[in-house]
C-alpha cells in the first residue's frame, strides 16, 4: 500500500499579539518553530484605511487599534527569521496597497473572512502568483462560489480554504465541523481550520475525522497580548502538546502493509512452533542446545 497522503500544516496566528515590538514579533516566530509550527502569520493593516470613517469618528473603540498596528519597517526581519528558522511566513493584507508591500517577504497571502466579498482584494493577491489561503466565517457558499470564481479569473494558481466561524471564542457545539466537508467536496482544494474554540477535541476531530489540511490558530506568548482577553488565543504550554500528538497520530498510522515492523523483528522466531506449539521455533532451540555443548 501507498504512504498516507495526509499532509498537514500548522499556522501561528499572531493577529494583534505583537504589540508593536520587534523584539516580541521576533520571539512569536522563534516559539512557532519551536512548538512544531509550519508556518507564522502576522496581519498588515492601518485603522484608517480598515474601518469607514463614520467608525472612526463615533468609537475610540477602533481608533485605538491604531496601538495593533504592525510596522512596515519589521517585514524584512520578521520574513528573514522565519526563513533561519525554517517556517513559512505569511501575512494578511487589509488594504489593496498591502499586497504589494508584502509582496517581497511573505511565502504566502491569508485573506481574513471579514475581507471575503472584497473582489480587488482577492484579485490582487492572485495576480501576484503566490499561495492564497482564504478564510470562510460568516460566509454562504454562494459567497465562497464568488469568491473562488473571482480569485480563479484573476490568474490565482493555489488556493487553500479554511472553514471557519468568526466567534471569538467558538462555542464547541458550533464550530460545525463538517463543513470542511463540504467545502472539500465543493472546490476540490485543500480545506482546514481556524481555530477560536480553543478546544484539544476540536483540532483533533477536524485533523483526524474530517481530514483538515490546516490548522490555524492564535496564539499569544504570556496572557498579554491584546487579543488574549478575547478568549480565543492559545499559549504555547496549551498548543504544544496538541501539535506533538498530532504529528505522533498521523505518523502511527504507517502506509497499511500487514508486515513484521522493525520493533518485532526480534521476537519472530520465539513464537510457538507448529510442531508442537511449543516456544521458541525449532531452530531457536536447537541453536540453544549447540550453544550448551560449546560452553
Amino acid at each position: 500500500m501507498k504512504e498516507p497522503t495526509q499532509t498537514l500544516q500548522f499556522v501561528a496566528e499572531v493577529s494583534s499579539n505583537h504589540q508593536a515590538d520587534l523584539s516580541r514579533s521576533l520571539q512569536f516566530i522563534e516559539t512557532a518553530a519551536a512548538l512544531g509550527c509550519d508556518a507564522v502569520k502576522f496581519q498588515l493593516f492601518r485603522v484608517q484605511d480598515l474601518f469607514a470613517d463614520e467608525i472612526l469618528r463615533k468609537s475610540k473603540e477602533h481608533r485605538v487599534r491604531e496601538a495593533w498596528e504592525l510596522p512596515l519597517t519589521f517585514l524584512p526581519e520578521l520574513s528573514n527569521c522565519a526563513s533561519e528558522k525554517g517556517i513559512s511566513f505569511a501575512c494578511t493584507p487589509f488594504y489593496l496597497k498591502a499586497v504589494e508591500q508584502l509582496y517581497p517577504f511573505v511565502d504566502f497571502y491569508k485573506i481574513a473572512s471579514y475581507e471575503l466579498l472584497w473582489t480587488d482584494l482577492l484579485s490582487a493577491c492572485a495576480e501576484t502568483g503566490k499561495p492564497l489561503v482564504l478564510s470562510t466565517g460568516m460566509a454562504t457558499l454562494e459567497e465562497i462560489d464568488h469568491a473562488v470564481e473571482s480569485y480563479s479569473k484573476a490568474g490565482g494558481q493555489e488556493l487553500a480554504l479554511l472553514h471557519c466561524v468568526s466567534g471569538y471564542p467558538t462555542p464547541v457545539n458550533q464550530c460545525n465541523l463538517a463543513a470542511i466537508g463540504t467545502l472539500t467536496a465543493r472546490y476540490g482544494c485543500s480545506v482546514g481550520w481556524s481555530d477560536h474554540s480553543v478546544s484539544r477535541a476540536v483540532i483533533s476531530r477536524a485533523i483526524h475525522h474530517w481530514g483538515a489540511s490546516m490548522i490555524e490558530f492564535h496564539l499569544d506568548l504570556d496572557g498579554c497580548g491584546d487579543e488574549f482577553r478575547s478568549g480565543h488565543c492559545w499559549l504555547p504550554n496549551q498548543i504544544g502538546p496538541v501539535i506533538r500528538e498530532t504529528h505522533d497520530a498521523i505518523l502511527a498510522d504507517g502506509n497499511g502493509d500487514k508486515t513484521p515492523m522493525p520493533s518485532e523483528m526480534g521476537d519472530r522466531e520465539w513464537r510457538a512452533d507448529p510442531k508442537d506449539g511449543l516456544r521458541p521455533r525449532l531452530n531457536v532451540r536447537q541453536n540453544w542446545r549447540e550453544a550448551k555443548c560449546a560452553q
